[in-house]
């Protein structure tokens, strides 16, 4: 009798899982919630842990360039965050007005939507793109390199910089696909992105050196867009983009700008942090303290990723039932997304307190940078609980279309608590780049709690979008 009953538990977990994936359309404000969240989560979780192995195989490459290359690449990845910033700012609109347009059961005005976003995301892009690229040396200098380092890397810089459309519309694009309830989609374009990147970045590295792992992410997210843009013009599924979607009307795109700016600010502030702390570590303990840090941070983004995908369940599932105006399903559903999300973030925070040596010598050999990432990742690792549920919260608030909030939060725990309390136990303290380290797990275990409050509050099920 158990061995059916769990035979029966296996074959419902693995039609759930193929039904994920196959990305067939489905209607998310109705029936099981655990079963929603797991349709939206799974392609979700394995489409940003391909953009983890994104970040992890360029860094494995690259640190057989040795540490300025190690400390070229964190240092421009700190930067192109803001980038970033604004290609996830777009993006949760984009989710937000979407999902809450599936959700009154209007595909038509959701492709409207989503197209006006990408009009939105041209402009942008060429501004930041053609900065990036004259300034490249400059930006370099501005976070503590060395001449050295400024000398090998301005070139690496510019390319990411060049590229700023991909990582934008790559972003843009699945957000929209992911209010429309399509995750399988967007975690398709990331994997032919990632398998497109891993199989070009040591053939360019090879014959163009530091470069050539900047050619080989330009043109693996690239490929990634053009699998989305055909699914979006040509494909069959829920939204499909037409000519007449792109005719600006300006009443839509300020109804995007409005959920979209303050989600923007909202990543460049916490972007902006890390940008502050990145270059306090280099400024207090030198670059193989910078080489170190930017290891871990490229394994604590490995693990943030996946968590990131579950809390972009959690946004989808908000906005698309208060479009259905089934408010206590969408609250539910953050409930039991942040469930999930704890368990997996406590397994995570296990693994880098007791294994953060092992798994830093993975991408060096260097002693020195060996111990700096160590102890980074084991002192961050220690809040990891924290941040899944401050990750789940604030995107249920993202999803609601009430971006204005998240944005007070990430600036106040951020800015004002954040980095100060770096630069006191950092240099105050003397306490260098550890009490950088120290001051991520504070400032995260705060939001989570202040996220946690406001959300239980409720009036994000009163925004209009």
């Amino acid at each position: 009798m158990n061995q059916e009953k769990n035979l029966s538990n296996f074959t419902r977990y693995f039609n759930v899982i193929k039904q994920s994936l196959n990305g067939e359309e489905q209607d998310y404000t109705q029936g099981s919630i655990r079963r929603a969240v797991f349709l939206l989560a799974i392609p979700m979780i394995l489409e940003l842990s391909l953009e983890s192995v994104f970040a992890i195989v360029d860094m494995f490459f690259v640190g057989k360039l040795g540490e300025n290359a190690i400390a070229t690449v964190g240092l421009t990845e700190s930067v192109i965050t803001l980038v970033y910033s604004v290609a996830i700012g777009l993006s949760t609109g984009a989710t937000a007005i979407v999902a809450r347009r599936i959700g009154e059961k209007n595909p038509e005005a959701g492709a409207h939507a989503g197209a006006q976003s990408l009009i939105i995301a041209l402009i942008i892009t060429i501004f930041l793109s053609i900065l990036g690229m004259v300034f490249a040396s400059d930006i370099l200098r501005l976070m503590g390199a060395s001449n050295e380092v400024i000398e090998e890397g301005t070139s690496f810089t510019q390319i990411m910089f060049g590229g700023s459309l991909a990582i934008i519309l790559l972003f843009l694009i699945n957000g929209i696909f992911r209010g429309a309830g399509n995750a399988a989609m967007a975690m398709k374009s990331l994997w032919i992105a990632s398998f497109v990147n891993i199989i070009l970045c040591p053939i360019s590295i090879h014959f163009f050196g530091l470069k050539g792992a900047a050619i080989a992410t330009v043109i693996g997210r690239s490929s990634g867009v053009a699998y989305q843009c055909y699914h979006l013009f040509m494909g069959s599924g829920i939204l499909k983009f037409y000519a007449r979607h792109f005719k600006i009307e300006m009443t839509l795109i300020k109804s995007v700008i409005t959920v979209a700016w303050p989600a923007t600010l909202q990543f460049i502030i916490a972007s902006g942090s890390w940008i502050v702390l990145a270059r306090l570590v280099a400024e207090t303990d030198g670059t193989t303290a910078s080489a170190g840090y930017q290891i871990a941070i490229r394994n604590v983004v490995f693990f943030i990723l996946p968590a990131w995908g579950l809390s972009n369940a959690a946004a989808t599932l908000v906005g698309q039932n208060l479009g259905a105006k089934q408010l206590e399903r969408a609250e539910e559903s953050v409930m039991i997304t942040t469930k999930y999300n704890v368990i997996f973030m406590g397994l995570v925070m296990i693994l880098f307190i007791f294994c953060s040596n092992p798994i830093i010598r993975l991408f060096s050999q260097d002693e020195a940078v060996i111990a700096y990432g160590a102890r980074a990742l084991q002192i961050i690792g220690f809040g990891y609980i924290f941040y899944g549920i401050s990750m789940v919260m604030t995107q249920a608030l993202n999803g609601a279309g009430d971006t204005k909030t998240p944005t007070l939060i990430n600036f106040v725990c951020f800015w004002l608590i954040q980095i100060p309390l770096a630069y006191f136990l950092a240099k105050g303290l003397d306490l260098r780049s550890t009490g950088a380290f120290i001051a991520v797990p504070a400032a995260e275990t705060l939001i989570a709690f202040v996220a946690w409050y406001y959300f239980k509050k409720g009036k994000w099920k009163e925004v209009k979008v």
